[in-house]
């Protein structure tokens, strides 16, 4: 690492959770009540979320700070045109929400968004009844809602966002809706679902849901991003002199598993919760760590740190030894090819990194250098990685698009500002 390497010091508060922010808008959609929700995230994604229930003839205002939704009731306009924009959150669980209504859906986004594919969704929603078509997999999808029947179904693969939209269809199935996962995901919608009064159970990697109809709670604080507060602790535990603290974080153990990886690597964490709702919440700070230690990441952790693998890529090449990610190949089919993108992108810095088969491998310390230029691909994950990685080595230089950072995070720029100064 370079001498000249920028220190991060300071307290700063991620903006709000994502994934609570996308799943109390689009299950507006099916409540009914109104729900005062503080913190709403200001992401681009999220405001995709609320560009589509909009569409679809769900109510919200702003009231000063606050968002206030009011639920439709699955009352919905039958021949909507969604655009999710970049958003494949808000894509995919309207897929299973909507599957359920009648009437006649398009759902479509950005050129990134239409290069995601659809049908691992798509094909346990035509199991339970509905009438779902792809674009050759992918986006735009025409949904036609219909009766639904509920399934037993094994996830192929363990994810969130296909468990959520399952289980959004399922609440409008006859009869019950089980899902078996083959690993752990992060569980914000069954958390959400039954504080509106869902009928769902859950065991030892399955989860239940049966027909119910859901109500909003009155009001709804959603906590700071867990994935976002990860870019500056991952930064702050290997660039010298960094001392840095995340206020008001949301600390929902299947979303900070990323913490879990640090402390293996002896980073120096403290993590203080403070709060249980709507989830669990607190503040963390991270302080350079002199020496860390290469770690390996199983398969099973993936799900529970998915977003998170660009920036710990990044930790690891400070680390000593080989440090492996196992099977983070659904990093292939994110907003860029994320393996790709990381491994070469970090690679023009000097940084010995590599894949094999499912695996991510990366080879440390080493140090990192300025090349003339950057590419972000667009990926709002990559682009924060990489001006840390820059912040690290000590210089500068452009990253194409990097204002994609937006995209999660429109207040990065200025956060990274103030704890640099």
């Amino acid at each position: 690492m370079s001498p000249a390497s920028r220190s991060l010091s300071g307290v700063f508060t991620p903006p709000g959770d994502k994934s609570i922010s996308h799943r109390v808008g689009l299950f507006s959609l099916l409540a009914g009540g109104s729900c005062r929700v503080e913190n709403y995230s200001p992401c681009a994604d999220c405001q995709s979320t609320l560009g589509a229930v909009t569409a679809l003839g769900g109510r919200l205002e702003r009231r000063g700070q606050a968002l206030v939704l009011t639920g439709a009731q699955g009352r919905l306009n039958p021949r909507a045109e969604v655009d999710c924009g970049n958003s494949g959150t808000t894509f995919r669980l309207l897929m299973g929400l909507l599957a359920g209504r009648p009437g006649e859906y398009r759902l479509d986004g950005d050129e990134s968004l239409r290069r995601r594919p659809m049908e691992r969704v798509a094909a346990p929603l035509r199991l339970m009844g509905a009438g779902v078509e792809t674009t050759e997999g992918r986006p735009p999808v025409t949904i036609r809602g219909a009766a639904l029947r509920g399934i037993d179904y094994d996830l192929p693969v363990a994810s969130a966002q296909l468990k959520s939209s399952l289980l959004l269809a399922g609440l409008q199935a006859v009869g019950p809706t089980t899902l078996r996962e083959p690993a752990p995901s992060r569980d914000h919608s069954e958390r959400l679902l039954v504080s509106c009064g869902a009928a769902l159970t859950r065991g030892g990697g399955w989860v239940r849901v049966e027909p119910s109809s859901l109500t909003l709670p009155a009001t709804l604080r959603v906590p700071g991003d867990a994935s976002s507060a990860a870019f500056f602790l991952c930064a702050a535990a290997i660039t010298p002199g960094s001392r840095v603290a995340a206020e008001g974080v949301l600390l929902n153990p299947t979303r900070v598993g990323f913490l879990t990886v640090l402390e293996r690597m002896g980073a120096r964490l403290t993590v203080n919760q403070q709060g249980t709702e709507p989830e669990e919440w607190g503040r963390v700070e991270a302080q350079y760590s002199l020496e860390l230690t290469a770690t390996a990441i199983a398969a099973e952790e993936v799900p529970l740190l998915v977003d998170e693998v660009p920036i710990l890529a990044l930790v690891a090449t400070q680390a000593q030894g080989v440090t492996v990610f196992h099977g983070v190949e659904e990093l292939r089919i994110k907003e860029t090819d994320r393996l790709a993108a990381i491994t070469s992108q970090l690679g023009a810095m000097g940084a010995r990194l590599w894949t094999e088969g499912d695996r991510l491998l990366v080879q440390g310390p080493t140090p990192l250098t300025v090349p003339e230029r950057l590419e972000s691909f667009g990926d709002h994950r990559i682009a924060m990685t990489l001006r840390l990685a820059l912040g690290l080595a000590g210089g500068d230089c452009p990253i194409s698009d990097e204002g994609c950072a937006a995209i999660s995070y429109p207040g990065f720029a200025t956060d990274l500002w103030k704890l640099s100064a």
